[in-house]
């Protein structure tokens, strides 16, 4: 059985208030830092034991919660399952996906590295959607046997969080315009230097904070925007073109997808989320269109 982390209420009150001030200082939505000012009130003056209604209720019980929500309740799931909060070290800088990836059995430390590198995935609920849709036994060294292992290891981690009505694999997402509109602003930001900047702990020996961050919000979505910081990022030279977007809503966990600048085939020199390319595709043949038919 996968041990149980002991993290209480005021630890994970504290953690709520922590992001929000980091949001608030790189200038994210003010309703948004409230509502995370709001979530650590909620969770240091319930009475009710956060785990218990976990386990019970899944994240349907912690969404009911006062000023809690869905986005919120993913959160706090997340944390009392792991002990951590991707969110809150990816806006300090200290994310390290790959140490959370080695909690998992079957998997070391240079496997942890690479599976990161290769598929970009952040918490464990991306790595199983990986696991699902056949990318994961992809990655160098894993395979289909050791894939399927991780799948039962991580069905048995987020046992806990489960319910028959929510399924990472069918999580909603915002339309490709609206991932690409966010891209667009953040590289024009980040090319204008008028985003606050973050020193990510990985590949960053000087500490330099030299990484953009940008919050922005698109009807009910929030966004997070970053350059990638992985390996593969940095061997390609590709630091300053693949940008991760990060989105959550009220009703929804938090996501992520990658953009970048296709290479090759029909989408050339075109921006592209990674995944939904199809959906991409079609944008712009829309977009050729609107165009043809106002000349």
């Amino acid at each position: 059985m996968t041990a149980s982390i002991a993290l209480g209420a005021s630890q994970i009150a504290a953690r709520l208030r922590q992001a929000a001030e980091i949001l608030n200082a790189q200038g994210a939505n003010p309703f948004r830092v409230a509502a995370y000012r709001k979530a650590a009130q909620t969770v240091e003056r319930h009475d009710f034991d956060l785990r218990d209604i976990l386990n019970r209720t899944g994240r349907d019980g912690l969404a009911e919660l006062p000023a809690i929500g869905a986005g919120l309740a993913a959160a706090i799931a997340e944390m009392l399952e792991t002990g951590r909060w991707a969110q809150l070290d990816r806006l300090r800088g200290s994310l390290d996906p790959a140490t959370l990836f080695r909690t998992i059995p079957g998997i070391g430390p240079e496997l942890a590295e690479r599976i990161h590198d290769a598929l970009g995935v952040e918490t464990l609920e991306a790595l199983e959607v990986a696991c699902h849709d056949g990318r994961l036994e992809n990655v160098p060294g894993m395979g289909r046997r050791r894939a399927a292992s991780v799948r039962a290891a991580l069905a048995e981690i987020l046992a806990p969080v489960r319910n028959a009505a929510r399924s990472a694999l069918g999580s909603v997402e915002p339309p490709v315009e609206m991932l690409l509109d966010v891209d667009r602003e953040y590289r024009e930001k980040a090319r204008a230097g008028t985003l606050p900047r973050i020193a990510p702990r990985r590949f960053n020996p000087e500490a330099r904070a030299w990484l953009p961050i940008l919050h922005a919000q698109r009807g009910d979505w929030h966004f997070t925007a970053l350059f990638s910081n992985t390996a593969s990022a940095h061997q390609l030279g590709r630091t300053h073109d693949w940008v991760v977007l990060y989105f959550d809503s009220d009703h929804h966990g938090e996501r992520q997808r990658t953009v970048v600048t296709e290479r090759r085939g029909a989408l050339a020199g075109h921006r592209v989320v990674r995944g939904r390319e199809q959906e991409c595709a079609q944008h712009y043949r829309r977009s050729v269109a609107t165009i043809e038919t106002a000349w």
